[in-house]
């Protein structure tokens, strides 16, 4: 017929291209939302602490083997800070100085002498010890929040607790010093929570 135009057929190519394009943006977009998704939330929100068990007074302080929570386990230094804390609780709950000073930085160690550290801890046991997380800092040394409790005699409690059982929640930094993580001084300003059992 003059002056009818007969269709154009398309390509044959063309359909499968279209396939491959679509099947590429798609997995791309897929990818892209795993790479770029936001990390899951922690189960322990920041700065809120679970509470440890409630134990009866004979029981207090608890037993005195430090515990990880699930996210403190999770850091790469978790088994070195745990080991660093046994001995320093240990020290503590044996009147062991000489043990106390491996684990804490040598301006710790200068900052009180025997006399004094065995005035301060003559009667404190500790216990329920558990770390609740582990944060490496920008400089490489790390920040570790630890609960426990601690049973001691009314006179040697905190002035505004005297109190013969304890919990606390702190903050404690470390260091590496000789090759090995130590406990280092809180810094000024910085003040543990704590409450009466």
């Amino acid at each position: 017929m003059p002056g009818s135009r007969t269709p154009r057929a398309r390509p044959r190519w063309l359909v499968p291209i279209l396939i491959v394009v679509v099947s590429l943006t798609v997995g791309g977009g897929l990818l892209a939302r795993e790479l770029y998704k936001l990390p899951e939330p922690d189960t322990e929100p920041e700065g809120v602490l679970p509470t440890t068990t409630s134990l009866p007074p004979e029981q207090q302080p608890g037993s005195p083997v430090v515990e990880l929570t699930p996210g403190a386990a999770a850091h790469p230094e978790n088994e070195s800070v745990r080991q660093v804390l046994q001995t320093y609780v240990d020290a503590i709950n044996h009147r062991d100085y000489a043990a106390w000073t491996t684990t804490v930085t040598r301006d710790r160690v200068q900052a009180r002498t025997e006399a004094q550290w065995r005035f301060q801890y003559r009667s404190t046991t500790d216990g329920s010890v558990l770390i609740h997380r582990i944060e490496t800092v920008p400089d490489g040394s790390l920040r570790v929040l630890v609960g426990l409790t601690s049973t001691q005699d009314p006179v040697d409690a905190p002035a505004d607790v005297p109190e013969p059982c304890i919990r606390w929640h702190l903050t404690l930094p470390m260091t590496v010093e000789g090759g090995s993580w130590k406990i280092d001084s809180v810094p000024a300003g910085s003040t543990p929570e704590y409450g009466k059992c």
